[in-house]
């Protein structure tokens, strides 16, 4: 029962931190139909950028300035660059983010260095919230959980409630229209570009205080969230949100199991010997093969569901 309980606040608090992280990837490609590839280096440059302003004027200020900074950087890129190849299709402009990515890498190793730098939490929340069966759970994780789920209500609201979500989802449509109704539709897809990449600093600025702030942090995280993006659904916010609390959770319980997969497969009824075919492999243990569980995911929903699973394009 501990590592139940354990290991599905773990999942959630993971999960949605993967779901700051790939929202903003979501926003972006739904309202403007672009696959930004360098996403994960938004979100690393916003765990470094909190990491150096948190040294300057505390943790909870850099919150508000590193997503700012990295929304900002992501808004120029779009005017500057982005724009003027978006013309031409999606190869040249996933081309270009796949350019920025290494750039943003080679910039922060620049700037910062090679190694992980010690970017800590707070003390105000570096404490045991509450004791599960004698396990701890830190306040830290629960604070990347409220966070990431005021995140979620806040862009349900702008995107549905409010004049300006209007906007957003008619430009996306109707271009003309909304340039007759005197709306600048350039300015409203920089919006987008801009709020999509401040949202991956918001994630990285949280994240990279509980995990490793280090130049390969966007190699590790980058292949996760396109897996969320696909198994939710392209464009689809909801099923982003499904995605990542569901391979947040299916990695915290492969992570901290010690069953074998010769042991799941009994529970199936199925019999498992020395003689079995396979039997090397089914020897592996759960925790060794968790890295590649979303991928194989992926793989899963590619076949029995193109569209993902609250999507409505396929592929």
């Amino acid at each position: 029962m501990e590592f139940f309980a354990i290991s599905l606040l773990n999942g959630l608090s993971y999960g949605l931190l993967l779901f700051m992280l790939s929202s903003g990837l979501t926003l972006i490609f739904s309202m403007m139909g672009v696959l930004n590839f360098a996403h994960a280096g938004f979100y690393m440059l916003g765990a470094y950028l909190g990491y150096t302003v948190s040294g300057w004027i505390g943790f909870a200020p850099a919150l508000i300035v590193a997503p700012l900074v990295v929304g900002l950087l992501g808004a120029l890129f779009e005017r500057t660059c982005l724009r003027r190849v978006h013309p031409f299709g999606h190869v040249p402009e996933l081309l270009i983010t796949f350019g920025l990515s290494y750039i943003i890498m080679e910039v922060v190793q620049l700037i910062w260095g090679r190694l992980a730098v010690d970017y800590r939490k707070p003390d105000w929340l570096d404490f045991p919230l509450f004791n599960i069966y004698g396990t701890q759970f830190p306040a830290y994780r629960t604070f990347m959980m409220v966070v990431a789920l005021v995140m979620l209500g806040m862009l349900y609201l702008l995107i549905t409630r409010t004049r300006v979500g209007l906007v957003i989802q008619a430009a996306l449509t109707h271009p003309e229209t909304v340039e007759a109704l005197g709306h600048n539709v350039p300015r409203v897809f920089t919006s987008v570009f801009g709020g999509g990449c401040a949202l991956a600093g918001l994630a990285g600025a949280v994240g990279g205080a509980q995990f490793v702030t280090e130049p390969a942090m966007a190699i590790t995280l980058g292949p996760i969230i396109f897996v969320v993006v696909v198994v939710g659904g392209m464009g689809s916010l909801p099923g982003a949100f499904l995605a990542s609390v569901l391979i947040g959770i299916m990695d915290a319980f492969a992570v901290g199991s010690d069953r074998s997969l010769g042991d799941l497969v009994r529970v199936f009824g199925a019999e498992v010997g020395p003689a079995t075919f396979g039997w090397t492999l089914l020897k592996v243990k759960v925790s060794q093969v968790a890295a590649i569980l979303p991928y194989l995911l992926l793989v899963l929903i590619l076949i029995f569901r193109p569209k993902g699973l609250l999507g409505t394009r396929e592929g």
